[in-house]
């Protein structure tokens, strides 16, 4: 239910009951606002004067409707669709420091003005209420641009292959024709996946790194069962240029991924009571704590460093163990 306490919020509920119930009465919708018909006839002028197509409608008493085939903005929610829509666009902010993009903000802002006093405060109660992880644990995280992204997604659903710029972390760009396979988030970053026929293989780029998109007339088909998510996050588990790591592990390739997420390492199956680990890191002293929560034997074949700092963290674990 609209509040009808305040005029703009009347006007509104003028706009609900002629989309609800064409043909309604002035002397109707002065029952239902508890109005005059003088303060009704008012509504309809401004409703006009806005460029909304009320119209006079035939019959003993008349009555008023809305020109057939006009739509009304899409703000005709009841107030619990107006709030679950208003926590999915705050739920898209990734960390506590970054602002919602700009045409997220505004369609917020529209949603938050025409909600009723009470739901206001739940808004507010709720806003504050939400949790957002440091930038400090998402990187660089950023929003696309939403036209952009939009680009990108009309052309995976329509396999339609693209041409695009991409920047680097250097400030270079590249330009490449891609087949754009899907698109997927994870820790506040938006990635697509596809084949990059400048590199000839498989690639994943960051989507905030695309400076433009072009729809270009060629079409493809995307492999079969292809888990785009899975592919994104086998991507970032490689995506370290700093130390490149292999680990065997003594155990089902199945229980380990229940230790391991597919964003930290690759699992490759050696056989039905092994697994090998495969992952890059920028740094070997978290990687060794990391990976040391699996509880089964290992052997860590490349790089020779790992050994080093394994030994470094047993003697302090040691050393604490021993103090009293």
């Amino acid at each position: 239910m609209i509040d009808t306490s305040r005029p703009a919020s009347r006007i509104l509920a003028v706009l609900e009951l002629l989309q609800n119930r064409p043909g309604i009465t002035g002397p109707q919708l002065a029952d239902e606002l508890e109005v005059s018909g003088r303060t009704v006839r008012r509504y309809i002028t401004t409703l006009q004067d806005m460029g909304v197509p009320v119209e006079p409608t035939t019959g003993r008493f008349g009555g008023y409707a809305l020109r057939p085939g006009f739509r009304l903005p899409p703000m005709m929610f009841s107030a619990d669709e107006a709030l679950g829509l208003a926590m999915a666009l705050l739920a898209t902010r990734p960390t506590r420091e970054m602002q919602l993009p700009p045409g997220v903000d505004s369609a917020l802002s529209k949603i938050e003005r025409v909600l009723p006093p009470d739901l206001v405060h739940r808004m507010d109660a709720l806003r504050a209420s939400i949790s957002y992880p440091d930038s400090a644990e998402l990187g660089k995280a950023a929003f696309p641009d939403p036209s952009l992204l939009a680009q990108l997604a009309q052309a995976c659903l329509g396999g339609n292959r693209i041409w695009m710029r991409y920047g680097r972390p250097n400030g270079d760009e590249t330009a490449r024709e891609v087949d754009p396979y899907g698109i997927g988030t994870i820790f506040g970053r938006w990635y697509l996946h596809g084949w990059c026929h400048l590199r000839n293989e498989r690639r994943t780029f960051r989507i905030d790194r695309i400076r433009r998109v072009d729809c270009l007339p060629d079409v493809f088909a995307p492999p079969e069962n292809l888990d785009v998510m899975a592919e994104i996050e086998a991507s970032l588990a490689m995506a370290w240029s700093d130390w490149s790591v292999r680990i065997e592990v003594e155990a089902p390739a199945d229980a380990v991924r229940d230790y391991l997420p597919r964003h930290f390492a690759i699992v490759d199956v050696i056989d039905d009571r092994r697994c090998q680990i495969r992952a890059t890191t920028s740094t070997l002293e978290w990687f060794a704590w990391r990976i040391a929560e699996l509880p089964y034997p290992m052997t860590i074949v490349e790089p020779e460093e790992l050994r080093d700092v394994f030994r470094q963290h047993a003697e302090r674990l040691l050393a604490t163990a021993n103090r009293v």
